[in-house]
């Protein structure tokens, strides 16, 4: 029997944002397609830090009880090491939810939301690459897909693009590819899983180095994860190679020297350019929205990247669920791309604003020594500011009403 190539929403990419959104579709009863170029599981380059307000989503979402069964490691407090060894902590229950985050590889996590998105309801293709993008008149309504030699062309009202920071289907458009430049990334970043590391248990370790910070926590096995971003001109400095970046350049900070001392690699290092962070056009075109790292990349040192996906996910999900509920005489598809680009800025704004300016401690040379004696130094500053990387926490709760 052929499959049906007429969906009311298309997804591409596979990733919480993605999952969470077709999630929520699926369970409202839309029909829809979710591609994903990658077999999963796959490895993902992450801090693979899920803070404690994810546990409400993985609860609506239907997966609280797979995500634990895969042995999560406990992550009961972050702590930010300025390189000359100052540091300041920030404990998990202040995240709004009062539990603790959870150490996860991004293979396990995902696998579990994308198998839920097929038992919800959603198709899902595999080894599937969104190739371009079915514009009419301007309006996206579907994407052609690449499986294998064989494309095809599938259709709906919605597209979203949860490709992550590649924006794979925005950059589709015509005005991205007129205002494409060509330009050499600033920044590199790099994961790996470690063994034989001396990371604190039970803590997330933030260290700050020069013109770069990167992240150690402990996952699933007994294993660490380390993510870091550093300088292109580091990096080239090191010959590109990651592991003496790790010690060349991440190890200039006195605790990731401490810790990394005798760490081995357990995976292989995995890279991807960084040209910044911040928000983009999360609704470039009448049909298209975006989602997750493809709508904002919020600074990884936040903790926060895992929780925007899901948000994010849920966010444009009622917004569509509104507009395939509505007459069509009373909402339009360039409705929707208001309605969710509104809600989008009321929903996020603060905390990417407030991102903007505590970005200056890892790029500003000696601004995180003087920001860590800072906050240090005032318990109920620092509740505060960690509360505002993450907005208001009533708004965890209010989503529906955030996209009328």
């Amino acid at each position: 029997m052929n499959q049906p190539k007429t969906f009311d929403v298309i997804i591409a990419g596979g990733g919480p944002a993605g999952a969470s959104a077709a999630i929520h579709l699926a369970i409202g009863g839309a029909r829809v397609l979710l591609a994903e170029q990658k077999r999963f599981p796959r490895p993902k380059l992450c801090g693979e830090f899920i803070s404690p307000e994810c546990a409400l989503h993985f609860d609506r979402l239907g997966v609280k009880e797979q995500m634990l069964a895969a042995g999560p490691a406990t992550l009961a407090e972050t702590v930010f090491y300025s390189r000359n060894g100052s540091k300041v902590s920030v404990p998990s229950s202040w995240f709004g939810s009062g539990g603790v985050a959870l150490g996860l590889s991004r293979a396990e996590m995902d696998e579990r939301l994308l198998r839920r998105a097929h038992a919800a309801g959603a198709q899902v293709l595999e080894d599937a690459h969104v190739t371009d993008l079915v514009l009419e008149k301007g309006q996206v309504q579907g994407v052609t897909i690449k499986a294998g030699s064989h494309a095809e062309i599938y259709r709906a009202a919605i597209t979203i693009d949860a490709t992550g920071r590649a924006r794979a289907l925005a950059r589709r458009l015509p005005a991205a590819k007129e205002n494409a430049k060509l330009k050499r990334p600033p920044m590199i970043a790099f994961k790996a899983h470690l063994e034989n590391v001396r990371v604190a248990p039970g803590v997330c370790e933030i260290y700050f180095y020069r013109r770069g910070y990167g992240g150690l926590s402990s996952i699933e096995n007994g294993l660490s994860n380390l993510c870091f971003i550093a300088s292109a001109r580091d990096v080239r400095s090191c010959a590109s190679d990651a592991d003496r970046v790790m010690r060349e350049v991440v190890s200039q900070n006195r605790r990731a020297r401490f810790t990394l001392e005798g760490a081995r690699t357990h995976s292989q290092w995995l890279a991807v350019s960084l040209d910044g962070f911040g928000r983009q056009d999360v609704a470039p075109a009448d049909g298209l929205l975006t989602v997750g790292d493809a709508a904002s990349f919020i600074d990884p040192f936040t903790g926060s990247g895992m929780l925007m996906a899901l948000e994010s996910g849920e966010l444009a999900a009622r917004a569509i669920g509104n507009y395939l509920d509505a007459d069509t005489g009373t909402l339009r598809v360039a409705d929707l791309r208001l309605k969710y680009t509104a809600a989008y800025h009321r929903f996020f704004a603060s905390r990417l604003n407030v991102c903007s300016l505590l970005r200056k401690a890892a790029f500003v040379p000696g601004f995180a020594e003087l920001a860590i004696r800072f906050f240090g130094a005032n318990e109920q500053i620092r509740r505060r500011l960690a509360r505002a990387t993450r907005g208001p926490a009533s708004e965890t709760y209010s989503l529906a009403e955030r996209v009328r």
